[in-house]
């Protein structure tokens, strides 16, 4: 597998983060659950102590790791935004001009997008629409709001995947891009991502989906999710060189995998589907 190697030696953490996709132009990862794309504004300080991806690329170019060496990489930049808990495809930029015709087609939203998540509740429709307006709330964390006078035009299309006794999992396909667009229109709904819980999600345990769930004594028991289950799937955009359709995948990551399996056996599956294991 082709992976990028990445470490912070303050908090001795280690990642080897998968290429999903590359040419001269274009470097696309799958940027795995906890570690942020950039310094968010959701706490400044906090947020200045943890790694982030961005930083992280940046200074093994500058130690001129292996990896970016090979690649002859002076300059990398992302594309878009992950929050930190969000897994999945993330597209970067190798130079300054495609930098820019990237930022060109983002800002129009023309990218096309799908995420998969796993939410609590059982829509009614096996396919329906949001376009409540969003705006931020004021304060110290980064919090969407649906604000229908001053909020900003957004539009989501969720289609179901499949339902168990409480949970369903979606695809979802933003048809804007705005900050926490689909955590805030599934709250919104009525129907918060499980594990979000800035948005209300709780987590996913085994012990409420199995009957005859036992822990040994002293024993405590861990969530099977308990950050947000929200993966950035897939991304498809115009190559800003080539001007070819590109689209690039991203495979279901392994706690999500591990919390389907057990829906999908203890959860009482109410509709199958072709989602993948």
């Amino acid at each position: 597998m082709n992976v990028i190697k990445l470490s912070a030696p303050a908090t001795r953490e280690f990642w080897e983060i998968p290429v999903l996709f590359e040419d001269e132009h274009l470097l696309a990862l799958d940027k795995p659950s906890g570690l942020l794309t950039a310094p968010d504004r959701e706490d400044a300080e906090a947020e200045a102590e943890r790694p982030n991806l961005m930083r992280l690329l940046h200074d093994a170019i500058a130690a001129q790791k292996p990896w970016a060496t090979q690649r002859g990489l002076t300059f990398l930049n992302n594309a878009h935004h992950l929050d930190g808990d969000t897994s999945g495809v993330l597209l970067l930029a190798k130079s300054k001009p495609v930098s820019a015709a990237l930022a060109d087609q983002f800002g129009i939203d023309k990218p096309v997008s799908k995420f998969f998540t796993l939410i609590a509740g059982l829509p009614s429709s096996d396919r329906f629409e949001m376009d409540a307006k969003l705006g931020l709330l004021e304060g110290p964390l980064v919090m969407a709001r649906v604000d229908p006078v001053n909020g900003k035009k957004c539009k989501t299309v969720f289609e179901v995947v499949e339902k168990f006794s409480g949970y369903t999992t979606l695809l979802c396909h933003p048809l804007t891009n705005r900050i926490h667009q689909l955590r805030a229109h599934l709250r919104h709904a009525g129907f918060p991502i499980v594990g979000d819980k800035l948005y209300g999600g709780k987590p996913l345990w085994l012990s409420r989906l199995k009957k005859d769930f036992y822990l040994k004594p002293g024993r405590e028991e861990r969530a099977l999710i308990s950050r947000v289950a929200l993966h950035a799937e897939q991304l498809s955009l115009t190559h800003p060189v080539t001007n070819e359709t590109v689209t690039i995948t991203a495979p279901l990551p392994k706690d999500l995998r591990v919390a389907l399996r057990y829906l999908r056996e203890f959860g009482g599956n109410k509709r199958g589907t072709a989602a993948a294991d």
